[in-house]
């Protein structure tokens, strides 16, 4: 069974993440309007350093993409403008 594709929109922050782990490290996260908050992955790209993700913090953005656990995994994104 394949994965559903969601769409998600949110603020897009540096944080650390996986806290108190052997995986600690500073990562990016999207964060919701309604309070949640997503690891952000990149399909296909590194799960500890990502530059383009990088480059998205502060922004706000409506990504597509694959939900596992805690991370939200991007097949692609669009700025928004903000409200």
């Amino acid at each position: 069974m394949q994965a559903q594709l969601q769409t998600i929109t949110g603020k897009v922050a540096s944080a650390i993440v996986s806290p108190g782990s052997k995986s600690e490290h500073r990562g990016v996260v999207l964060r919701t309007p309604q309070g949640k908050e997503f690891i952000l992955r990149r399909s296909g790209g590194n799960a500890f350093r990502d530059e383009t993700l990088e480059a998205l913090v502060g922004a706000n953005i409506t990504g597509e993409g694959v939900v596992a656990g805690q991370t939200f995994i991007m097949q692609n994104w669009t700025a928004t403008k903000d409200r």
